[in-house]
């Protein structure tokens, strides 16, 4: 029998041979397939095909087993009983390595993540030292590929830019460019849109779409923001508890969706959260966040020009803008990620900037997520040893917690229903239930400030709502901040009460 990984190993399939008078070719086939490791089953035998001139999304919950499918997909996990079929319709025996590519989202710099740390973006010293967009993007042989590649995704003027500068919307360009080089005949993407606003997301879809229409790429979209998907997508499978349904038309799996879910999280969970004692505050200024006149520069690019705003206590505001406009480095200000805030006229609960304190003492009235934090989580703890790490706002957990405080730990996640998921391998996880863990550790603290960068990236339908009414129901409590970041309107929580559109500077 012959095996064969997708990512550690590369080898040589045989050329599948077909029956002539098939209507449609499988380009991948799956009959019955059960992976060899226990760990890495779905809930039943696999059946699965991507026939000629498909384009397919897969979605489902998080947790519901999308990308264990996607792994045995692409052969990463050998089956016991068969091998994953592949017919590229090629004349020479083909790597499955050069003609499946899998790109997952998840707010990645690629190979350059092994040499990052999570404060490195802000860091302009620092951040000299990572590679240049050039020199990460492989070497085409075919020139005409490449141009076309290269003034499709408009490459040219991010050229001899830092890998680490690139905006949300600048990297997927990128990593999507720097996968088609090798000319692949499946691209699978895993949350391709998350983090990008409207018109990148517009973009984005219309660049597939001309792809696919133009080449005979084929393409995967695993979602599990169920209204992102394009229109060029002709066939839909859902996956739920592990079980890979059947294939759906993008009709059939309108008319089978449940309507837009209102209210999810449960009443007493609602109650516990508002009934939540009051702690006595150590600061008594009305002014939580003031800014007066910052800017922001790295080398010759205007992040932040005269800004000037101030976030009163209990007031709850949305921050918008474009890719690119400066919204996660005006967050790092805040938080003290930055090192630039030290030279701005920059006040956090009536205190200013520079005037003695620490960054521990900055950052322990404030609960934060951002896509910065999920990205720097890559080491193996345990998930509620992530929770418990906003205790001290490490990356990582250095102390040991005392044990009503792991009680406190648990209590939030049960509050975002992941209790179950306490001891669980954090890295073992999927994207979304990281994100839940992540958001339960923005709230371990009860902070007073609390600062949700893209908060409901990757989450499914329900889990977006049901972190929307956690949110709502904390920020009922009397002198709550909250600063919110995202580029989806119908995210934000009811309590909104104010906004700041941030403007790119060029």
């Amino acid at each position: 029998m012959r095996l064969f990984f997708f990512m550690e190993y590369s080898l040589i399939l045989p050329l599948q041979r077909k029956n002539q008078f098939r209507m449609k070719r499988h380009v991948i086939e799956i009959v019955d397939g059960v992976p060899r490791h226990p760990l890495y089953r779905m809930g039943e035998p696999v059946n699965f095909t991507l026939d000629e001139g498909e384009q397919m999304a897969v979605v489902g919950s998080n947790g519901g087993g999308k990308s264990l499918l996607i792994d045995i997909v692409t052969g990463k996990w050998p089956l016991l009983q068969d091998e994953v079929r592949y017919d590229f319709a090629s004349v020479e025996p083909t790597l499955v390595y050069d003609q499946i590519k899998y790109i997952t989202f998840r707010d990645s710099y690629g190979d350059a993540d092994n040499h990052l740390y999570y404060q490195q973006r802000w860091n302009s010293q620092d951040a000299e030292t990572t590679p240049w967009v050039y020199e990460c993007l492989p070497s085409v042989s075919d020139e005409s590929w490449k141009c076309t590649l290269y003034e499709l995704f408009g490459i040219a003027s991010m050229l001899d830019k830092r890998i680490i500068s690139l905006s949300s919307g600048e990297l997927r360009k990128f990593q999507l460019v720097k996968t088609l080089s090798g000319r692949p005949k499946v691209l699978i993407m895993d949350n391709p849109f998350i983090g990008l606003d409207s018109d990148t997301r517009r973009l984005l879809m219309e660049l597939l779409k001309q792809l696919v229409e133009t080449t005979s790429l084929q393409t995967i979209l695993v979602l599990s923001k169920t209204d992102d998907i394009p229109d060029f997508v002709t066939r839909i499978v859902r996956v739920e508890n592990r079980i890979c349904g059947r294939k759906m038309t993008t009709l059939e799996y309108h008319a089978s969706s449940s309507l837009p879910l209102v209210k999810v999280l449960p009443e007493e969970k609602l109650q516990a959260i508002t009934n939540l004692p009051s702690k006595e505050s150590c600061h008594q200024s009305e002014e939580v966040v003031m800014l007066n006149g910052v800017s922001i520069r790295y080398g010759e690019r205007l992040i932040l020009n005269d800004l000037h705003w101030t976030v009163l206590r209990g007031e709850k505001w949305a921050l918008s803008g474009s890719n690119g406009s400066g919204k996660s480095t005006l967050l790092s200000l805040i938080c003290a990620d930055n090192p630039q805030s030290y030279a701005c006229d920059i006040s956090l609960f009536g205190r200013k900037r520079g005037s003695g304190e620490s960054i521990w003492e900055i950052k322990k009235h404030i609960g934060y997520v951002s896509p910065e934090m999920h990205r720097a989580y890559c080491k193996s703890y345990p998930a509620i040893e992530i929770v418990a790490s906003g205790l001290y706002d490490t990356v990582g957990l250095y102390k040991r917690p005392h044990p009503e405080q792991m009680q406190v730990c648990e209590w939030w996640m049960d509050i975002f229903g992941i209790k179950h998921l306490k001891d669980r391998n954090f890295l073992q996880l999927s994207s979304g239930e990281q994100r839940m863990v992540l958001l339960a550790r923005a709230f371990v603290k009860d902070p007073d400030l609390l600062i949700l960068d893209e908060p409901l990236h990757g989450l499914d339908m329900k889990n977006r709502q049901w972190v929307k009414e956690v949110i709502e129901a904390f920020c009922q409590r009397e002198g709550k901040t909250l600063i919110m970041v995202t580029h989806y309107p119908d995210e934000l929580p009811l309590c909104i009460t104010h906004s700041l559109v941030l403007k790119k500077q060029g």
